[in-house]
């Protein structure tokens, strides 16, 4: 019987994870019993003050090691004999003296030389010491470290007295295997037989090299297909692989799996292991694992096909098979075919599930066969050593010349890596100051650049992103008239300079001397070099610089010497969410771009969380990126935003599948499969249902002798499957209780056969349909229909699904209100070590209080009104208490909601108030990270009950994760659930005279007093007008008296229609759009032969006429606005109270006028829109001009409280307004958008302002791109029938022509006004038989 085969690769490590048991102690004093031979140092001041005297608690000798200097290039260092598990350090001060370190670095070695720095968190170098010269002060390693070597290097100590240290090291004996491979052939090959490992496979192995790259292990089956764990570039990837055995990185469709570690050629342990379930693996790399999933192509790998193809092969470090059949097979070392992959190095403790692979290679084990040359040591390549530059003010002076040499030559060499992309690598002098020669980093290119004064001689470049991080080398060589540089042996840049290159005086690297020290002959305008040399040849002599740490050659400042010091701090990376890290020496920044997120580490999502939170930023429907989770690990989500109901703001997620689509069965098919796709992911489909207050979908089943559920003998023949992925099998259909088995009608007792639970069921030869709303929440989405009776003869049927529609946000809503300063609210300890953030709203009328709090031992976090003008964000991590304040230039104790946002990561903590610039506060380059905290979190107050918050706190949210709030007040005494009076902060929201109004979360604007419309009384309630079109509204008191003291009215009759109604003052507005002059916009009649009548003359300007005197003559108000009648949208407003009246149109300054007439409106009758009927009332002089009507758009048209053609539009059979001629609704008022596509494109997920704002507005369905195109050809075709139109309007000259072509004219669609700027162009003074 065949098995698949289970792969699993494991390699390399740090640290062994079983060289000492768990359960024993690994405290155990180390230095105490070492012998004087154990101790060496830099210096030291007397016999008495030698190293050996530096045990902890003893008095020998001047009681502890001082140096001769107390300078930073001071060290001592222990030998403790063996390879040895070190767990913490103590030191104490020099007994007796004021002699003590205040801080110190840590360096561990196996050999000596080539130091690594143990850090505490990260990039935290230096350990505190001790302030005073008795105390201990103990730190215990987050990492144990495993070496032969320890090295403590001062940085500071106390400053009355000098360097002066007693230490004790803890830990235990380390056991290990050991092999060493040279890189030559050397293998190790080992088998079982008829041994089941078990399901769960686990390997692991520390190793260390000098070379980045090298197949680490393959393996492959007959068809080709493998899986290779390799070094590349100082990482380790699993790789698949294709046909080619040397090629498989560049195999077409195959790629790397995953990739993880960094800098792995530093000659230091690292641990590397990986453990394998299935087809689900955990990488581990030093302290960092990744999953990897294997391809489900290894599942069909069969035994006996790796059996016969198996690869012996290819530079392989380790090859691992475990195979749940019966045979293991393992190779260690490297293969003569392909030499340049070889892997070079050391391995320890490799182990497999419970095999030590190197002891049975040791002890000659049958299972075990070695070839080439393997030792069971150690014995690897000594590395050069390498001198760290770690800041801006590091140098080496070297002498130009060890030996004699021709006088016109030069030869120099050096390996160097860095992050930066400038740096000066070295610089010297020219022979007879002949100039100055520089070797630079610029923009990670390495230049050549020779200068005398400010002329420049000579300029070479080579390289390129030489700031990876990676050794490099550099060579430069000058003989005979010939100059060349080269990068890494490939890239080489050559000249031939007239003049002659050769060293005077001294070479200096990576940078200067101090201006202070009076130098000449190095100066340095460039960036001083950070990052590491090494290998430094001057005429083919390494410089031993073992020798200038001894300051027995040359000079150096700030160096770091025998170690590279540099850190990758992109691995891994602390940029989130597919943010892109790059580095320097000293800092790491992330690039957000095209991620959805913001922030120093792309934390922070610059989305919306629902549409509800949308809704309420005064956003209208659209397409929007929501983020369910805000800086969770669920992304952001492409949702369209349904805001056009007054009660409930609609998320709607598609599927590919959404219109009514007829069932076509495949032949031989009994059941019809319909798979349903969406456009959001599965988690996010959850989130966004878990979050909703209420989720539906529409089901919808059109048949003809097509039956759904319910046959005679009882079984479903139709199902859906709905719920979390892949979804539940539900045999009830839309509208009906969940398990029912029922359609809605059946719900109902209303279906076609009573005896039967849906109509379809029937089985009739007439259409019939069942639909409905699946809202239980656990069965949704909708993920695929079963349609089982869609064969026989003469059945037909048709199934739509709708999209995915929710609405309400309880996360949005959740609120608690804190009557006293001592109520609270606790939840357990927040957990936000290395990023955070929180965010939330407050309403309150105190000056301060605490609105969240937790505690550690020493780190704390504290978010608090500080004043009634201040949100203060404090906290410590370790480098003691930090500040982030945000001054509020109005007070926050106003009642209203407002928005406070921190965030804090491993660069920064920032802090945001409303819609206020955030204020933010770098963390040290060196400090702690990590958040430890272990308290309860307090919420409104703190643990000493003082200080408390009283008021409102809402949407507090976590890292993404909303508190419940809520149902923990329900259960607090002093706290109350939920927080009322939403319309003193949002009621702004509502425009154009609408009202808010409160509901239990949230609000919503009525927008009965309001000529607008929408969610936010936003939408000017607008129509098309033609020349027949008229609207009459006739006054009524009851609407009138809205007004108050506008209105004065005498009552002679009992009627709706008051002949005496009087109006002292009035408030008129209204848009329009036409082409039409002059055109009347609006009039409005009297019973005592007054009036007031807005109108365009014939030189495109308003008039505003007023006869407020039966028997006197109009006014005429003009106003100075020009080519009012342009085909584009322009708003009047006017306004009269007694004689004065003021004129506005769209944003110019506002006209006053005076009138000289009666300052009373008397017995008004009604308004008129449109063609004027009334004419035995009309002033003779606007008759002619009234009975031409209006051809244009009006919109939002209101006098005083009343709307008469939004109540014309919307309740026509009101009684209050008669309407006569076409008149249709229409969006002809909107502005027109200069592109035509800009309503249709969706953006890239970024959003370049971080805005949030909607990406597409009111703009839905899939035929969106195709509309527009539509749109554009339309465009271009009217524009040039309105260029030829305006050439022969022109050559128009009366009256009569202008009325004949306003005849033939057809009805226009809304882009009519869209696009009439074009279609009229005429002067605002050309002759027209027009008059008034």
């Amino acid at each position: 019987m065949d098995a698949p085969v289970w792969i699993c690769f494991f390699a390399l490590g740090l640290r062994w994870c079983g060289g000492t048991p768990a359960q024993e102690a690994c405290d155990s004093a180390l230095v105490s019993t070492l012998p004087p031979s154990a101790f060496r140092s830099s210096s030291q001041l007397s016999a008495s003050h030698a190293p050996v005297f530096a045990k902890l608690n003893r008095r020998d000798g001047a009681g502890g090691w001082s140096p001769l200097a107390s300078d930073s290039y001071q060290w001592l260092e222990v030998d403790l004999g063996e390879r040895t598990t070190v767990t913490a350090v103590s030191t104490q001060g020099r007994y007796g003296s004021s002699d003590w370190l205040t801080s110190y670095l840590l360096m561990f070695s196996d050999s000596g030389h080539y130091w690594k720095q143990h850090r505490l968190e990260g990039s935290i170098g230096s350990f505190s010491g001790n302030i005073n010269a008795d105390s201990v002060v103990q730190h215990k390693l987050r990492q144990s470290a495993i070496a032969r070597f320890l090295r403590l290097l001062p940085v500071g100590w106390n400053p009355g007295g000098r360097i002066g240290l007693r230490l004790e090291v803890y830990g235990c004996p380390y056991t290990s295997d050991v092999m060493s491979l040279d890189g030559e052939g050397g293998a190790v090959e080992y088998r079982w037989s008829q041994e089941k490992e078990g399901e769960e496979q686990r390997l692991s192995l520390n190793f260390k090299s000098l070379k980045n790259a090298g197949t680490l292990l393959h393996a492959r089956a007959a068809s080709g297909l493998g899986l290779a764990m390799e070094l590349r570039a100082g990482k380790v990837g699993v790789v698949v692989t294709g046909q080619q055995q040397k090629a498989w990185s560049s195999s077409p469709g195959f790629g790397q799996l995953a990739s993880l570690g960094s800098l792995l050629d530093d000659q230091q342990w690292h641990l590397v292991a990986m453990e394998c379930h299935a087809a689900r693996c955990n990488l581990t790399v030093d302290q960092h694992t990744k999953i990897v999933d294997l391809p489900p192509q290894f599942l069909h790998w069969r035994v006996q096909q790796v059996l016969q193809k198996l690869l012996a092969s290819i530079c392989l470090f380790v090859t691992l098979l475990c195979f749940t059949y019966s045979i293991f097979q393992l190779s260690v070392g490297g293969f003569p075919d392909i030499p340049d992959e070889r892997f070079q190095g050391c391995l320890e403790n490799l182990a497999y599930n419970r095999h030590n692979l190197i002891a049975m290679a040791r002890q000659g084990d049958r299972r075990a066969t070695v070839s080439g040359n393997v030792t069971f040591t150690c014995s690897h390549q000594t590395p050069a050593v390498a001198a760290t530059f770690p800041g801006p003010r590091g140098f080496l002076q070297l002498p130009g010349a060890t030996t004699p040499v021709p006088a016109e030559s030069v030869s120099l060499g050096l390996h160097f890596r860095t992050w930066n992309r400038d740096g000066l690598l070295l610089t010297f002098r020219l022979p007879q100051r002949g100039g100055v020669v520089w070797v630079y980093l610029s923009d990670a290119r390495l230049r050549l650049l020779v200068r005398k004064a400010d002329r420049v001689l000579l300029e070479l470049k080579a390289g390129s992103g030489l700031d990876n991080g990676l050794w490099h080398s550099v060579d430069l060589k000058s003989r005979r008239g010939h100059l060349s540089i080269c990068v890494d042996n490939v890239d080489v840049a050559q000249a031939s300079p007239s003049f002659t290159v050769a060293i005077e005086g001294d070479l200096f690297f990576g940078g200067c001397p101090a201006d202070d020290d009076g130098r000449e002959d190095c100066r340095n305008p460039f960036a001083s070099f950070q990052g590491c040399l090494r290998q430094l040849t001057l005429e083919q002599q390494q410089v031993d610089l073992i020798l200038v740490q001894q300051r027995m050659l040359g000079n150096y400042s700030d160096l770091l010497i025998d170690m590279c010091g540099i850190i990758d701090r992109c691995s891994p990376s602390r940029c989130e969410h597919g943010g892109r890290c790059t580095q320097s020496w000293t800092h790491f920044h992330c690039n957000c771009s095209d991620s959805g997120y913001s922030g120093a580490t792309c934390h922070s999502s610059v989305y919306e969380q629902s549409c509800e939170a949308y809704k309420h930023n005064g956003n209208t429907s659209g397409y929007f990126y929501i983020d369910v989770d805000g800086s969770g690990p669920i992304g952001p989500q492409l949702v369209y935003c349904n805001m056009t109901a007054e009660e409930n703001t609609w998320l709607e997620i598609r599927h590919n599948n959404s219109e009514l689509t007829p069932v076509r069965p495949s032949s031989g098919e009994h059941q019809h499969l319909v798979r349903l796709h969406y456009t959001a992911s599965e988690e996010q489909l959850i989130a966004v249902i878990g979050q909703s207050d209420h989720c539906q979908q529409e089901m919808t089943y059109r048949c003809r002798r097509s039956r759904l559920l319910n046959t005679p003998e009882g079984s479903a023949l139709s199902w859906w499957l709905g719920g979390a992925a892949p979804g539940g099998r539900q045999n009830y259909w839309a509208g009906a209780e969940p398990g029912s088995r029922q359609c809605a009608c059946g719900l109902r007792g209303d279906c076609t056969d009573p005896k039967l639970s849906c109509n379809c069921d029937s089985d009739a030869a007439e259409w019939a349909e069942d639909s409905g709303l699946v809202t239980d929440k656990k069965n949704l989405p909708v993920r695929s229909l079963v349609l089982g009776d869609t064969r026989r003869p003469g059945s037909e049927a048709a199934y739509r699904v709708g999209p995915l529609r929710c609405h309400g946000d309880k996360n949005f809503w959740n609120a608690a209100f804190f009557a006293t300063e001592t109520s609270y609210l606790h939840f357990p300890t927040f957990h936000g070590e290395l990023s955070a953030d929180i965010s939330f709203l407050f309403k309150t009328s105190a000056p301060s209080g605490v609105f969240l709090e937790n505690l550690g031992i020493k780190d704390f976090i504290r978010i608090e009104l500080n004043s009634p003008s201040q949100v203060l964000f404090s906290f410590d991590v370790g480098n003691g208490p930090l500040e982030v304040a945000v001054d509020s230039s109005s007070p926050l104790n106003d009642e209203r909601w407002h928005r406070v946002r921190v965030e804090r990561n491993v660069k920064e903590a920032s802090l945001r108030l409303d819609d206020m610039p955030a204020a933010t506060c770098r963390a040290p380059a060196d400090g702690h990270v990590h958040l430890q905290l272990n308290s309860q979190l307090f919420i409104g107050g703190t643990a000493s009950r003082q200080k408390g918050f009283r008021g409102c706190i809402r949407s507090l949210q976590l890292n993404g994760v909303t508190l419940d709030l809520e149902e923990r007040a329900r259960i607090t005494p002093g706290v109350r659930s939920g927080c009322p009076g939403h319309c003193d902060s949002y009621g702004a929201l509502c425009r154009n005279h609408g009202r808010c109004v409160e509901q239990n979360n949230g609000f919503r604007c009525d927008c009965r007093q309001s000529a607008y419309d929408g969610v936010f009384c936003h939408v000017g309630v607008s129509a098309v007008f033609k020349p027949t079109t008229s609207v009459r509204y006739a006054f009524q008191m009851e609407a009138l008296e809205r007004d108050g003291g506008n209105v004065s009215a005498k009552l002679s009759a009992p009627s709706s229609i008051f002949s005496d109604l009087s109006l002292r003052a009035e408030n008129v507005s209204l848009s329009f759009r036409t082409s039409q002059s002059p055109a009347l916009l609006l009039y409005v009649s009297s019973h005592q032969r007054e009036y007031l009548a807005l109108l365009i003359n014939k030189y495109d300007k308003l008039e505003v006429r007023y006869k407020l005197h039966g028997g006197k003559e109009g006014q005429v108000l003009r106003s100075q606005a020009k080519s009012l009648a342009d085909g584009d949208l322009h708003t009047v407003l006017v306004s009269r109270v007694l004689d004065a009246v003021s004129l506005q149109i769209d944003q110019s300054a506002r006209e006053e006028f005076n009138l000289t007439s009666d300052s009373e409106f008397n017995g008004i009758k009604s308004l008129l829109l449109g063609k004027v009927q009334e004419t035995d009332e009309v002033d003779p002089e606007l008759v002619r001009l009234s009975s031409l009507g209006f051809s244009g758009c009006l919109a939002a048209v209101r006098f005083n409280s009343l709307s008469p053609l939004k109540e014309a539009l919307l309740r026509p059979h009101s009684g209050s307004v008669d309407v006569s001629g076409p008149l249709r609704r229409s969006n002809c008022a909107s502005p027109p958008a200069s592109d035509p596509y800009a309503a249709q494109n969706t953006p890239h997920l970024s959003d370049p302002s971080g805005s949030g704002q909607p990406l597409v507005n009111s703009t839905r369905g899939d035929s969106a791109l195709i509309g527009g195109v539509i749109a554009a050809i339309v465009f271009v075709t009217v524009a040039g029938l309105a260029a030829a139109a305006k050439f022969l309007y022109r050559r128009k000259e009366t009256y009569r022509n202008r009325e004949e072509k306003n005849g033939q004219r057809e009805e226009s669609q809304d882009s009519d006004f869209d696009h009439q700027t074009d279609s009229r162009n005429a002067s605002g003074h050309n002759a027209k038989e027009y008059f008034i």
